[in-house]
């Protein structure tokens, strides 16, 4: 079984840990107004939102981890497109924000396929490994 790479439990990857790097709660006046300048609903923003945060944010893991974590978003894309709107939702009980009017998106799942598009690019050779390995063998 695939351990997180940072605590003692099975790594279990969720849609919502792709938008980790856009988590503005108690950074409304940092992150925020910086994430405010972009919109990701235009191509050329989302493109840089994608590579700046999202990107990055997972560059320390492990070529396991990276696969499993795009597993989940291939997942998701294959299904129902609701998914993308709940993950999108504000939960006003949880210790996390998404910037001002990300949850009104007109298609989020083009935000999230945009996402898929580029990580496999980025992501190519270790995927190609740990696809190579046998995920069964993890």
């Amino acid at each position: 079984m695939l351990m997180h790479p940072y605590l003692d439990i099975p790594y279990d990857p969720k849609l919502k840990h792709f938008l980790g790097g856009f988590d503005i709660y108690d950074r409304e006046e940092t992150l925020g107004a910086e994430l405010a300048e972009y919109d990701p609903e235009c191509p050329l923003d989302r493109e840089r939102l994608i590579s700046r945060f999202v990107v990055t944010r997972f560059a320390g893991l492990s070529h396991r981890h990276k696969f499993v974590l795009l597993s989940v978003l291939s997942e998701a894309l294959a299904g129902d497109e609701s998914v993308f709107f709940t993950v999108l939702k504000h939960d006003p009980l949880s210790r996390s924000l998404l910037p001002i009017g990300w949850g009104e998106m007109q298609d989020p799942k083009i935000f999230f396929r945009d996402i898929y598009i580029k990580l496999s690019e980025v992501w190519e050779e270790e995927l190609y490994v740990a696809d190579q390995e046998g995920f069964s063998a993890w």
